[in-house]
């Protein structure tokens, strides 16, 4: 009898966890627990970060069966075989169907649309030029990435971090990392957000060092008042004009400005409602959880993750830089009217980036506000990054 009682609790430990738990899963667990104290204490982009980090625990808990990387594995020619998915696939592999067909990062930019007034970008276009400069870490991001043995498809997805577009990284990274890489979306995603979140300790520094005190002092005249008609028409023209510049970036764009008009007509608030806080929320989870369940430790334990999150903070750097270099040019072209602070907002992590602008011109002067100065430049980088993910996805096989 004591025998077959030692045999029952012999059969249980060998099917359970704690009998396949090795030291990399643990380390993962260990991971997880970090990023939910920095979502948790710390407020690090807790909406995305939180759920994130609960991915990668269950997805490291062994036999758990929620999340399978091997039915994400492409067929001979190339193509992942959802029927597989389907009929094999737990919870998390169901809700990752989401991430690999880019549908939700296309809809948290719906959501994006809805919460975003353009106006500051209507009353000055010049804006449109900060934001677009702000977006050289991207693509200086991609030559060292690949200087350093990342193939194109991995260059990519690094350089997109230099974006500060969470969402942006996720779809451009589930379109160009379909195989066996170095990197998975899912570390693409935790270095995108970890470096939103830290806003306010990378840019500050890069701003104070590239300008002068008057510089920073600069006051500029407050911006134009902006029609109803003004608004609604912008979003109908930006899809025109970049849907046929950029037909890649035509989804995350669409989207965008789908949202927008919901805002800006007045004639569909329940929808405007409905998309930026239920599904917003829904699609949230969503994204996260499936996110992070990509985060398998082959992918984070490695030389190649801590490359990536070298990579990722030079990008956001470069691009912060550039927007102030940008800034200043235009402050030299303008005859002094422009603030080169403004130029930093230019990354697309909204409204952070633009009250990083307004922080550091009220230290040099109190009285300085710039904050809705910025927000031009800032919302323009959000449209720059999706062009920037339509060019790369454009000119990179995948």
């Amino acid at each position: 009898m004591f025998s077959i009682f030692l045999d029952t609790i012999s059969d249980l430990w060998a099917s359970s966890g704690f009998a396949s738990l090795e030291w990399q899963n643990v380390a993962m667990i260990f991971i997880s627990f970090i990023f939910m104290y920095l979502a948790i204490k710390h407020k690090f982009e807790p909406l995305l970060l939180l759920p994130i980090a609960f991915g990668m625990l269950l997805t490291n808990l062994p036999l758990a069966g929620m999340y399978h990387p091997e039915l994400w594995e492409l067929d001979p020619e190339g193509h992942v075989n959802f029927g597989k998915v389907i009929a094999n696939g737990g919870l998390l592999d169901f809700l990752y169907i989401g991430v690999k067909l880019q549908i939700y990062p296309a809809l948290i930019f719906l959501g994006i649309g809805c919460m975003t007034d353009f106006a500051p970008l209507i009353a000055n276009p010049k804006s449109f030029l900060l934001g677009a400069a702000a977006q050289a870490g991207i693509f200086l991001t991609f030559i060292g990435a690949a200087a350093l043995g990342f193939n194109a498809n991995e260059a990519g997805s690094i350089a997109i971090i230099g974006g500060a577009d969470g969402p942006t990284a996720i779809y451009v990274s589930s379109q160009l990392l379909n195989g066996d890489y170095k990197v998975s979306i899912g570390t693409i995603a935790l270095a995108a957000y970890t470096y939103m979140a830290l806003v306010p300790l990378i840019q500050p520094p890069i701003m104070r060092l590239l300008t002068t005190k008057k510089e920073r002092c600069i006051k500029m005249a407050q911006l134009r008042s902006v029609s109803k008609t003004e608004k609604i028409i912008f979003p109908i023209a930006v899809t025109i004009i970049i849907a046929l510049l950029v037909p890649s970036a035509a989804p995350l764009v669409g989207m965008l400005m789908l949202g927008n008009l919901f805002k800006e007509s007045g004639v569909v608030e329940r929808l405007c409602k409905t998309a930026q806080n239920e599904l917003m929320n829904i699609i949230t989870i969503f994204l996260g959880i499936s996110v992070g369940a990509t985060t398998v430790a082959k992918n984070v334990i490695s030389l190649d993750f801590a490359k990536v999150i070298v990579l990722g903070v030079i990008a956001f750097g470069v691009g912060t830089a550039s927007g102030v270099l940008f800034g200043k040019v235009m402050c030299v072209a303008t005859g002094g009217k422009v603030n080169p602070l403004i130029g930093s907002a230019g990354v697309s992590a909204v409204p952070m980036a633009a009250r990083q602008s307004q922080k550091v011109g009220a230290e040099a002067d109190p009285t300085n506000f710039l904050l809705m100065h910025a927000m031009g430049p800032n919302v323009a980088g959000v449209i720059g990054s999706a062009v920037a993910a339509g060019v790369l996805l454009s000119i990179i096989p995948h």
